[in-house]
């Protein structure tokens, strides 16, 4: 059977209207908890009972959209930034795209194709930094491993102690799919010490929660918590150390 992989937004359509069925409830509070009509949820409960998990999934999911930029395009992209505009920032890039080299692309676009090529803006928040500089790191490590004529792997030297290794989690396909929580004790405001509860999204990176407070608490994985879930809705699952 094929593995139907769900956005955070479907998963929750899903979850909502499978309950739905299987509990004969209430279609005005479904509709509510959505923010749909019940029209609508008329037609959710049709598709689930005709197609099951998949009635969620996106009619476009892994395919090519029709004004998906070539791979010719994203070089030339990357290759401007590196060799004419690296001190601007992503959104000033953008507009200089726009003005001098007649490419109109979103935001998000050229974030994404500098980003697979590790290019950070100069505006990258501290934490972004910090966690793009732990991913160079990892890959240089990866590319230290060599491999002999018996295709047996030889480890230039010990990277961890065995005993505290483990095993390392890819990372995750969509947004939504698993946030991590943790807490940074640093010198943020001078020379007091304060704690930034921050909630990171697994597949993309993009910061949905930051709190500071005085020490590591409850209340502070609260409030990115409502922070989250208030911006993005419900993740899939939450992961902390």
């Amino acid at each position: 059977m094929r593995k139907v992989q769900l956005t955070m937004n479907e998963f929750n359509k899903y979850t909502i209207i499978k309950h739905l069925v299987d509990t004969h409830g209430n279609k005005k509070s479904a509709a509510l908890k959505i923010g749909c009509s019940t029209r609508t949820i008329n037609r959710l409960i049709l598709l689930y009972k005709a197609d099951g998990k998949s009635a969620f999934q996106h009619g476009n999911r892994g395919k090519a959209p029709a004004h998906a930029l070539s791979q010719e395009m994203k070089q030339h992209i990357t290759s401007l930034y590196r060799s004419k505009y690296d001190i601007a920032n992503f959104n000033h890039f953008r507009e200089l795209l726009a003005e001098h080299e007649a490419i109109h692309i979103s935001y998000t676009t050229i974030r994404n194709i500098l980003s697979k090529d590790d290019i950070l803006s100069p505006k990258a928040q501290r934490i972004t930094k910090r966690l793009h500089k732990k991913k160079l790191k990892d890959a240089r490590i990866r590319k230290d491993i060599v491999t002999d004529t018996n295709n047996v792997i030889i480890l230039p030297a010990p990277i961890i102690p065995l005993e505290l290794a483990h095993p390392r989690q890819e990372r995750s396909k969509y947004f939504g799919e698993s946030i991590q929580m943790d807490a940074s004790v640093h010198n943020w405001f001078g020379t007091e010490k304060a704690h930034l509860h921050i909630a990171i999204d697994d597949a993309t990176s993009q910061i949905v929660g930051a709190y500071f407070d005085t020490q590591e608490t409850l209340h502070a994985y609260y409030t990115i918590t409502k922070q989250m879930i208030t911006a993005f809705g419900i993740p899939y699952q939450i992961v902390t150390d």
